[in-house]
């Protein structure tokens, strides 16, 4: 007898890494999406109405309130987006035994560190946005639910609003580009996300012991770069008619409401260790999301 397909919920479908995760999650049960015109983070009581309906056997919220410099006027939504609704989904995922897969940032940790960050780091955000994803996992945690958090970081892809897309525009129509060139980090195909997010998951299911893996991960690219160093390889990689002038300038030069990490390196030992999981070079994932574009 042929055991039921796996009811999956998915929260933030129309998001750079949800509409990837649409196609990668597919093969692992049947997905219900929801994008933000469908459910509203910041309706608690919509949100649980949501989960009790669709009575999911895995949920996975790739939604965040993620406009970094706005969060700082605006940090009632971001906490009702990033750390309330998070909690609220793991504890109807306790109550139902359902998995909950959620995605964190690098924002959590205040860039201080010189050399990878590790899970084992203390957090301490800079600003308003770190600050209230690091509460999404503290809440996440607290509900006792079974877990995945995956951190992340510098997401880029072929739709939304990223950094890629955005030099991609100015590069056709400024002569010169001036980019800042001494914060570092690793930037992270949406597409490379939900890959192995998915190889996750398929590796839980079939897992002798799976409540080992539970917890968090750090998972991007491999490699370092500076938002510089990552615009110097878009300019080179993409097919563009004229190339603008490239110029490198500090952080000082270009002051933002939120303040950046200026080390968003993370360590994804870990998440080779339980998974057997590597993601590939920056440069490599870059090239393949512009060939795809």
């Amino acid at each position: 007898m042929t055991p039921p397909r796996r009811r999956i919920l998915l929260i933030g479908k129309n998001g750079q890494v949800g509409w990837e995760l649409q196609r990668t999650l597919a093969t692992l049960g049947e997905i219900h999406a929801f994008g933000s015109a469908e459910l509203d983070l910041a309706d608690a009581g919509a949100l649980r109405d949501a989960v009790a309906a669709q009575k999911p056997d895995l949920i996975v919220n790739a939604a965040a309130y993620t406009a970094v410099d706005k969060a700082e006027s605006e940090p009632e939504l971001a906490r009702a987006v990033n750390a309330a609704a998070p909690g609220i989904l793991a504890e109807e995922a306790a109550r139902m035994g359902a998995l909950l897969v959620h995605y964190s940032t690098d924002y959590v940790f205040d860039g201080a560190k010189d050399g990878p960050y590790t899970e084992d780091d203390a957090p301490a955000p800079l600003g308003v946005y770190g600050a209230t994803k690091l509460a999404g996992e503290q809440a996440i945690r607290a509900a006792g639910c079974r877990h995945l958090i995956f951190r992340t970081s510098w997401v880029y892809g072929g739709r939304g609003k990223n950094f890629l897309l955005t030099m991609l525009r100015l590069a056709k129509e400024r002569e010169e580009l001036k980019v800042v060139d001494d914060q570092y980090g690793a930037p992270t195909w949406s597409r490379s996300i939900a890959e192995a997010s998915a190889q996750a998951l398929a590796a839980l299911s079939c897992h002798p012991a799976p409540e080992t893996l539970f917890g968090t991960y750090h998972l991007t690219c491999a490699g370092r770069t500076t938002w510089h160093g990552f615009t110097r390889a878009i300019l080179d990689t993409a097919p563009l008619a004229r190339v603008p002038k490239l110029e490198p300038i500090p952080t000082s030069a270009y002051p933002l409401p939120a303040k950046r990490p200026a080390n968003s390196v993370l360590s994804n030992a870990k998440l080779a260790e339980a998974f057997g999981l590597a993601l590939p070079d920056w440069e490599e994932a870059l090239a393949l999301c512009l060939e795809g574009m």
